[in-house]
């Protein structure tokens, strides 16, 4: 039997990163003690910059006071070790998209956690099957995809391994429900829901502005106000990552075939170090 959510008070999350530090951020809001870790101090401390640079956006809005800036924070203990979340009652893992690395981090989860302890994956395109494979508890693995930026949107996407019990799924669900996010499940193929549509978008949209149908900006003005998206393609891949981008297009090409071949502009772009608004410049400039 895995743990259920009344009995999760203590939840750690592996990568302090973009989509961690997010992860963290929402879970400490509602109330859960988070053990953050990250593979060297700097980029722990990092993480705890965004969750606070996060938190006084929402302060300086009215939506929460600056007492609970501070209340939240104290609920995040920053680490190095990966055996300090041995406590933890639950583990979601945000680190960077490749199988091995994420593989080797779930062995040592399993060998630190309880056995009841869900462990969770935030990835965006890799096989929670695979993943859970590294475990002696594959049935207790499930994919916990937050879109970013966490804590402004509203959906996490619950894809389930071959061997993931239904009371895990339910726990992703229910989870997601305690911070305020809607779910919708996949299941464990290539892309997921999200990413199998989305980077094909994003990648026509880059091979159609390098094959001059438009500029980007009335590409993304056509998207945004031909199909009612907040965001156009360009735009939205320059807030991804266009490495981000390019390594979900190239998983999914390995998988799905041609369909998914990876723009040649979007290649170009990543090999010049122009990511997007990470880097300052992608395929708009950024302050």
């Amino acid at each position: 039997m895995v743990r259920a959510l009344a009995d999760v008070d203590r939840v750690g999350v592996v990568g302090a990163g973009t989509m961690g530090a997010g992860i963290a951020q929402v879970l400490a809001m509602e109330g859960y003690e988070v053990a953050l870790r990250d593979v060297d101090r700097e980029l722990v401390e990092e993480g705890f910059d965004a969750i606070e640079s996060s938190l006084d956006r929402l302060a300086d809005r009215g939506e929460i006071s600056d007492g609970d800036v501070d209340r939240i924070v104290g609920r995040v203990d920053g680490t190095t070790e990966l055996d300090d979340l041995g406590p933890c009652d639950l583990v979601i893992e945000a680190i960077v998209e490749d199988l091995d690395i994420k593989q080797d981090v779930f062995e040592n989860l399993d060998r630190v956690t309880d056995q009841d302890v869900a462990l969770a994956t935030n990835t965006s395109t890799l096989s929670i099957t695979s993943i859970a494979a590294a475990t002696e508890r594959p049935e207790h693995v499930v994919g916990l995809h937050f879109m970013n930026p966490v804590p402004i949107m509203d959906g996490v996407e619950v894809v389930t391994g071959e061997r993931t019990a239904a009371e895990t799924v339910d726990l992703a669900h229910a989870l997601s429900a305690d911070l305020d996010k809607e779910t919708w499940e996949s299941d464990d193929k290539p892309g997921f829901v999200t990413n199998r549509i989305l980077m094909p978008w994003i990648n026509e949209g880059i091979r159609a502005f390098d094959e001059g149908v438009a500029s980007k900006e009335d590409i993304d003005r056509g998207m945004t106000l031909g199909t009612n998206v907040p965001m156009g393609p360009l735009e939205l891949a320059d807030h991804v990552g266009l490495d981000v981008c390019l390594h979900a297009t190239e998983t999914l090409h390995e998988e799905l075939g041609d369909r998914y071949t990876p723009a040649y502009l979007l290649k170009r772009k990543v090999e010049a170090g122009h990511l997007g608004k990470k880097t300052g410049e992608g395929f708009y400039e950024y302050d």
